[in-house]
């Protein structure tokens, strides 16, 4: 919609890449003020804290692009300039590459620096959910991660070429605005995340929430999202669907027993 959004000659500013620096300063803010509130270790000095956001910020970048480039082999094989061109460049990525490495940098810090992990993640989550509906406004305002064809009154036209020539979006047909879809999605996680996140909750609640209620809303968008790769095992599911359905699966067994070892404490203290 607005690839550009300041112009002047031959300089301009990305709105895609405004906003994703709106976006990690935003989760950034919202996760600063939430550590502050918590006890030691995590706050409320919040200087490890902060510094574990930014590697996680990092290795959420390389991971995106990873996975980006893992799912579309046989393109990159045949076009190998494109892994540094421009376009690649501006691209997000697939967000659960950047999600699951993100991960596994912040489980490799928190051991290291003797951060409660499950606490620690808590604190992180309601901040990841405000990034993400910020950064897909910016997916939107670029072109990528577009939907399907739709006659939807609600339906999305792009028609700027640089959105084609950078993503390739088709231009002038209505499409599902799948960007929106998950940004409005992701505010609202956000609203129940801050909400939940001030009430007594064991360690782990707030992420396994999050992971929860994002792989939901990604499993629906992903029906009316366009995809260029083939959808492995040759079935109508994606990828990114597949991993909504393992994470769904992995939160609702460790809540299945914790309260099973809930249940047998009870009966054993009767």
């Amino acid at each position: 919609m607005l690839p550009h959004l300041v112009a002047i000659g031959g300089f301009f500013i990305p709105t895609y890449g405004f906003l994703v620096a709106l976006a990690f300063l935003s989760g950034l803010w919202v996760t600063g003020r939430l550590a502050r509130r918590e006890p030691p270790p995590i706050g409320p000095d919040t200087e490890r804290i902060l510094n574990l956001a930014i590697y996680c910020a990092l290795a959420g970048i390389v991971g995106a692009k990873l996975l980006m480039f893992l799912v579309d082999v046989p393109y990159y094989i045949d076009n190998p300039g494109e892994i540094f061109s421009f376009a690649t460049l501006q691209a997000g990525g697939i967000f659960y590459g950047g999600l699951l490495t993100a991960l596994g940098v912040a489980f490799y810090y928190m051991r290291r620096h003797n951060l409660p992990l499950l606490a620690t993640a808590d604190v992180f989550a309601p901040g990841l959910a405000l990034g993400h509906a910020i950064g897909r406004l910016g997916c939107f305002a670029a072109g990528c991660c577009w939907g399907r064809q739709t006659s939807l009154p609600w339906a999305v036209e792009f028609t700027h070429p640089e959105a084609h020539r950078l993503v390739g979006v088709p231009l002038n047909i209505p499409l599902h605005p799948t960007q929106l879809y998950e940004s409005l999605g992701e505010l609202a996680i956000f609203a129940l995340l801050m909400a939940a996140i001030v009430r007594p909750r064991r360690p782990g609640a707030i992420l396994g929430l999050y992971l929860l209620l994002y792989s939901a809303l990604r499993f629906g968008v992903e029906f009316v999202r366009a995809h260029d790769q083939a959808n492995p095992f040759g079935g109508p599911l994606s990828i990114a669907q597949w991993i909504s359905l393992a994470l769904i699966a992995t939160v609702l067994g460790v809540w299945g027993m914790r309260r099973g070892r809930a249940v047998r404490e009870q009966v054993g203290r009767a």
